[in-house]
């Protein structure tokens, strides 16, 4: 047993280090091409083009990559159960995802990058366990390695990487304990390989916390509530948005290009190039100064618009610069420091489109540190229970029930689960 242990810890290890070296050399792409974009403004009037070439490539060569982090949530969830319905997560995944996030933060579409860092680690860790020749339950095992990795190593917060992998797939329960320990090693191994390669992380500073009143905690509460009814618009929205444009325009090609068309003309709407590509320097900005109110309403119709017509990248990082943009705006209605509402709405909002409270409260002690863990803890439960039972994952909610008025404990249900088949078997 212990030998099992340990060659999965090798495993784990092994996946750290592919995925890791994969997410410097994307974060690494990524920074230089936000560099040419803020530089050469005409970049972005190639935003249609660039979009229709990469989605037709997708759609001639990209076999079923293009399902994204859907696929690898699906294959996860119901392989265990289902052997037969196993479908390979392709190697191309890994290139066509990292180059197609590179052209829509070349040419100034509104995306983020924990997709791209999950998708290239599935898509590496599918094939290191056809390497490795591991059964089914090695492969869902493998698979959650490359989502923690990839998920620590963009971000930079490895314990968080763990919990998101684990909670991320089924909304409630953690998918399986037998993966914690190669997770951890894999998400551990995952950022140290990225920081190796010279990759570093923003860091935000979420300034002094509140001394504990029960009128801070209401106050709190109140944020969190509009935290979650962002998060439930959002991935609302983002489903509405792909449905009509795939209903209006059947090609996905011409999808894309009308996308950027409208990602060009909103850009001359806002008067602002702030809400294209990451828009990190406003997520800093959040923390250090006042902002337009509206900042966080234009971060979402930028980021709805371009992922809903079928630009590549991920969800995370804008779903962190609307909530810390929204959490920034609360600040004189709440008359609380902008700083502490921007870093709880970072978390919360992601907390709530992503139905996975937990990862984002251990994100929030990585990002933030313990001093003040009680509220963020509280702003992540709240808007994960009023965000709805919708989410950025289509795959995690089928057959799925959201709590919506509570939490599930991570595997009680699993484990009650487990107690019937015993109880079943003696009888």
């Amino acid at each position: 047993m212990m030998k099992r242990q340990l060659w999965w810890l090798l495993y784990g290890a092994l996946t750290g280090l592919l995925v890791g070296s994969a997410a410097a050399l994307f974060l690494a792409g990524l920074e230089y091409a936000t560099y040419l974009q803020i530089e050469h403004f005409w970049l972005l009037f190639g935003l249609p083009l660039a979009g229709a070439a990469v989605s037709w490539l997708y759609a001639k060569y990209g076999a079923n990559a293009g399902k994204g982090n859907n696929l690898i949530i699906e294959q996860i969830r119901r392989g265990h159960e289902e052997p037969d319905t196993f479908e390979l997560v392709p190697l191309r995944m890994a290139p066509f995802i990292l180059l197609g996030t590179w052209i829509t933060h070349l040419f100034g579409g509104s995306a983020g990058r924990e997709g791209t860092a999950v998708q290239m680690g599935g898509s590496l860790a599918d094939e290191l366990g056809r390497l490795l020749r591991v059964d089914s339950e090695g492969r869902r095992v493998l698979l959650l390695c490359g989502i923690s990795s990839g998920f620590g190593a963009v971000f930079g917060t490895p314990w968080a990487g763990l919990v998101f992998a684990l909670e991320a797939v089924t909304m409630g329960r953690w998918v399986t304990y037998r993966a914690v320990l190669p997770c951890l090693a894999a998400a551990l191994v995952g950022d140290y390989t990225t920081m190796a390669w010279g990759i570093t992380h923003l860091h935000y500073d979420i300034g002094g916390i509140p001394a504990f009143s029960w009128t801070v905690v209401l106050k709190v509460i109140a944020a969190a509530l509009a935290f979650g009814l962002m998060s439930l618009i959002f991935a609302a929205s983002l489903h509405v948005i792909k449905r009509w444009f795939s209903k209006l325009i059947a090609s996905g090609w011409a999808r894309a290009f009308v996308g950027g068309l409208a990602v060009i003309a909103l850009v001359y709407m806002a008067q602002s190039r702030d809400y294209l590509g990451l828009s990190l320097p406003l997520l800093v900005q959040s923390f250090e100064e006042g902002l337009p109110a509206t900042a966080f309403i234009w971060k979402t119709v930028f980021t709805v618009v371009t992922l809903g017509s079928g630009y590549l990248g991920g969800e995370v990082t804008p779903l962190f610069v609307i909530g810390a943009t929204l959490g920034n705006s609360l600040h004189a209605l709440l008359h609380l420091p902008a700083a502490f509402l921007a870093g709880l709405g970072l978390i919360a909002v992601f907390s709530g489109a992503a139905n996975a409270p937990f990862a984002c409260f251990v994100l929030g002690l990585e990002l933030f540190g313990t001093s003040g863990a009680g509220y963020m803890l509280l702003a992540c439960v709240v808007s994960y229970m009023v965000s709805g039972h919708t989410g950025i994952y289509s795959a995690q909610l089928a057959g799925v029930a959201k709590p919506r008025f509570y939490i599930q404990v991570p595997g009680i249900r699993l484990l009650n689960e487990q107690r019937k088949k015993r109880r079943n078997a003696r009888g």
